[in-house]
């Protein structure tokens, strides 16, 4: 069991610290996925203004309404390659994304798993007779403790699935119009 109360605050700040790291990784790269996102979103939107204004620059200019319509007609299969195209980028980013969300929360719980058993044995080393139940209650908020980082990093793991989920309805509503 730990020699004085130190051992027990420094244990437990570790694995504080490890839960912090792991948010922060979390976190990171989630804004890391919405900076990609968003300048996915710019450079399609610029690309697609500037075909537009190109568009409207050619209608304008047509001699008659047939070679206005044939330009505009002449837009609407690159124009749904371009959509094919963005909602492709999205998908390969968000699975990358979603890769890499699973690859951390799994890494950061399996070396969480290791420090808690780690923790665990400290604890229940040594033990003196007739302190089982101090040791069950420094297990049991070890535990405690662990259940709540599992709780976390499951929640992380459905927000993804749900924005997931959202960008798939997105991108399918976009192929359908």
């Amino acid at each position: 069991m730990f020699q004085n109360p130190e051992q027990f605050a420094n244990a437990t700040k570790t694995l504080f610290e490890f839960q912090l790291e792991t948010f922060n990784t979390l976190t990171s790269r989630a804004m890391q996925g919405v900076e990609q996102a968003v300048a996915l979103n710019m450079s399609t939107a610029r690309k697609a203004l500037d075909e537009h204004v190109d568009a409207g620059r050619q209608v304008s200019a047509a001699a008659s309404p047939q070679e206005a319509l044939d330009v505009i007609n002449a837009r609407l299969q690159p124009g749904m390659a371009a959509t094919n195209a963005y909602n492709q980028q999205l998908s390969a980013l968000l699975t990358e994304m979603s890769t890499d969300f699973h690859k951390a929360a799994d890494a950061h719980l399996a070396e969480a798993k290791s420090n808690l058993s780690a923790l665990i044995y400290d604890v229940t080393k040594n033990v003196p007779p007739g302190s089982a139940n101090a040791v069950e209650i420094v297990k049991t908020a070890i535990d405690n403790a662990f259940k709540g980082y599992e709780q976390v990093t499951q929640a992380t793991r459905d927000a993804v699935k749900q924005f997931e989920h959202q960008v798939e309805k997105a991108s399918a509503k976009s192929k359908k119009g």
